[in-house]
């Protein structure tokens, strides 16, 4: 099978909290960023593949079966004895939701370039990692890099979200690297709070001028209940959110870029496929954890059909 987009980086185990039984009852799907964004765009019709590791435990079998139901390939997923798969939980208040995370050491973190399947990436036309896929260990770090030089000289499209996560990494490490990786990526998919800390900037226009400075081609600035900017060096496009109900946005972001590199390689433009990626993000905001409630084609279709924001995208 001939893969449209290819991610990278570490899927985990989620353990959502529901609300029920006073706070105390969980909700288990599966989490990690790129995988998400994969089974996101594997949702909406793209022929999709995983890059990672994982450990030889009943995770492992949980998140193979994830991926076989969701036509997600899965040959690229490593299994390292020495290593497990990582889980993380989910709390609610009124701030929002929380991530506790159980992942030093883990399969995915021990992932090397050497280990890469050079040939895998190389016939892929789009290739999707995030800070997080950089930020697990140093030699996930590097793997990254080794990665997107493998689509460069292969004339793979390098798709790039920041999902800044502090925990993982100082500021000033994850702003060196998440700069370089910026700058060689051809879909910069950063979020407000990302970028602004890394920027230091705080206007959207602001934020999108200096991917765009960075070298950034296109950039997908997530802009939450705001909706989205997205820019070019010649076009520029405000999306406006989608009317949902909310109750849940740990994979709203990760939603947001697998649809939108699912229409981007179907045909669709900037604008128009921007669009459909925030309605698609607005609905996985209505159900609990980052996988289960991720939407497809049809019903983002229906939702765009039915509830119309009032500004369209424009330039």
């Amino acid at each position: 099978m001939t893969i449209d987009i290819l991610a990278l980086g570490e899927a985990m185990v989620e353990f959502n909290q529901t609300g029920e039984g006073g706070g105390r009852q969980y909700l288990q799907g599966f989490g990690g960023d790129t995988s998400n964004a994969a089974i996101a765009a594997a949702r909406q019709g793209a022929r999709t593949g995983y890059l990672s590791a994982v450990g030889d435990d009943v995770y492992r079998r949980m998140l193979r079966e994830l991926w076989t139901g969701e036509g997600v390939d899965a040959d690229g997923v490593a299994i390292d004895p020495q290593g497990f798969t990582a889980v993380y939980f989910v709390n609610h208040d009124e701030q929002g939701h929380h991530f506790s995370f159980f992942r030093r050491g883990s399969a995915a973190s021990r992932m090397r370039p050497q280990d890469l399947p050079r040939e895998r990436i190389a016939a892929a036309k789009v290739l999707h990692l995030s800070g997080i896929s950089a930020a697990i260990s140093e030699s996930a770090c590097d793997t990254c890099f080794a990665a997107v030089d493998i689509a460069k000289r292969a004339g793979v499209q390098v798709s790039f979200d920041t999902n800044l996560r502090l925990k993982l990494w100082p500021l000033a490490r994850a702003r060196a690297v998440m700069r370089e990786l910026i700058a060689r990526s051809d879909i910069c998919l950063p979020s407000y709070e990302d970028i602004q800390a890394i920027s230091g900037l705080d206007d959207p226009d602001a934020l999108a001028d200096h991917c765009l400075a960075l070298g950034a081609k296109t950039v997908a600035l997530k802009l939450g209940a705001q909706g989205a900017l997205v820019a070019t060096a010649t076009e520029r496009h405000r999306i406006a959110p989608l009317p949902c109900r909310p109750v849940d946005a740990t994979g709203a972001g990760d939603t947001f870029g697998g649809a939108l590199l699912a229409r981007l390689v179907a045909g669709d433009n900037m604008a128009t496929a921007a669009r459909y990626a925030a309605a698609a993000a607005a609905l996985s905001t209505e159900g609990y954890g980052a996988v289960e409630p991720i939407p497809r084609a049809e019903q983002v279709r229906a939702a765009l059909a039915e509830r119309v924001p009032a500004n369209r995208p424009g330039p």
